[in-house]
């Protein structure tokens, strides 16, 4: 029997949603290719509303296309499922309607037998809710989620889809910015990476940075030397910062370089931001899943606006990697990634087995599909990892403790 497959994308887009999506489409072509594709457009958004476009032929033909673009073929958006306020408000249901309702009858009158959600913890946490939903009413239907997300912070995930292609590109994006020290005399530059909760990403971009620097040729005999082009401190919300010890090591690096570089994770300090702002009667903005929005906090604005004085800067620039990486489209090794995890994800749908098909940490790593009770952001990063105080040693800076709750 034929069946019909939906997939959705949702929440911020990651090097690996469009990849998703066509790695799906091989699998399933191989597996069952008379199945009937569709894709519901803009992620919870689309089933809510009833919007979808059906993968024709040639789109199931040509699925390794999607391999060479980033963003997500099918479109994004932020809404969680419980939140009956916010999507009423939104206009996605009416009033006195309950979303998940909406979302499992718009699945059924679609004929749907499996939907596949592709997004972070805040997408699989909502799939689990319509999972369970659809458990509890007797909807025979299987939900399997493959899980995205820059900042490789859900449990029990090993690896997030996606996050090394963005650590590679906040080092390429840097890799252009730090020429930026020969703009002035005592230049402070801030690199602000994604990040609300999780540093993985700052400290995978400067890893990754600094091995691109191993490349280059250099000639310090006018200055083009190694020193001025390094990463110089590396600020992640797990580890707790002394700032007063750090403004005397990097006052020194900035007498002897010329400038300072940081890499700044922008989850970095934003508890102490909000207390500042909200202490300020500031009211603050946040989304369906309760977050505060980034943007509006600035931290790399608020950490230049302390540091400048403080280091004698006579430049600050402060430039945010976040878009530019996490449009990029995967790399190799992401991209196999995707593939396995695409393939494991198939296979357990048609076997009608819902969950999250990824490396499981509690599992040696291996690839499994993990019950959706399982999944849960805010997996911080392991700042005792070998290879992250080996790169702190290497940039001379001291490593201090774990900061509490991580």
């Amino acid at each position: 029997m034929s069946k019909k497959i939906a997939f959705l994308t949702a929440g911020g887009i990651a090097p690996c949603l469009s990849s998703s999506i066509g790695a799906l489409i091989e699998r399933y072509n191989e597996l069952i290719p008379d199945a009937e594709l569709i894709g519901y457009l803009n992620g919870y958004q689309g089933l809510l509303l009833g919007k979808s476009i059906v993968f024709s032929e040639e789109v199931k033909k040509n699925y390794d296309v999607l391999f060479n673009f980033g963003g997500s073929a099918i479109g994004n958006s932020r809404v969680k499922l419980t939140n009956v306020k916010d999507c009423t408000k939104r206009g996605l249901v009416n009033e006195g309607q309950e979303p998940l309702q909406i979302a499992a009858e718009q699945l059924i009158a679609d004929n749907v037998d499996i939907l596949h959600t592709i997004g972070g913890d805040d997408t699989n946490t909502t799939a689990a809710d319509l999972a369970k939903y659809l458990e509890d009413n007797g909807y025979g239907l299987t939900v399997v989620g493959l899980p995205k997300t820059v900042d490789n912070d859900v449990f029990p995930i090993d690896q997030t889809l996606g996050a090394w292609t963005a650590a590679e590109q906040s080092a390429l994006f840097f890799e252009n910015v730090a020429n930026e020290n020969t703009t002035s005399t005592r230049q402070l530059i801030i690199h602000e990476v994604m990040g609300r909760h999780c540093g993985w990403l700052t400290a995978a971009a400067a890893s990754d940075y600094r091995k691109r620097l191993d490349t280059y040729r250099w000639l310090p005999e006018i200055n083009v030397c190694r020193e001025r082009w390094d990463v110089h401190a590396i600020w992640v919300p797990e580890m707790e910062l002394d700032l007063e010890s750090e403004l005397v090591r990097l006052n020194r690096l900035m007498d002897d370089n010329d400038c300072v570089n940081i890499f700044l994770s922008e989850g970095a300090g934003t508890d102490a931001i909000i207390r500042e702002k909200e202490a300020a009667g500031e009211e603050l903005r946040r989304d369906a899943f309760g977050h505060v929005r980034l943007d509006e906090l600035n931290p790399g604005k608020w950490f230049a606006s302390r540091l400048k004085d403080s280091l004698s800067a006579d430049k600050v620039l402060v430039q945010k990697s976040g878009y530019f990486a996490r449009a990029a489209r995967p790399n190799g090794r992401d991209l196999e990634l995707i593939k396995r995890s695409a393939a494991a994800a198939a296979e357990a749908a048609l076997a009608g087995k819902s969950g999250v098909a990824g490396l499981d940490a509690d599992n040696q790593g291996e690839m499994s599909i993990i019950d959706f009770s399982r999944i849960a952001g805010g997996k911080p990063f392991d700042i005792d990892e070998p290879w992250f105080g080996e790169l702190l040693s290497a940039i001379g800076q001291p490593k201090t403790g774990k900061v509490a709750g991580h």
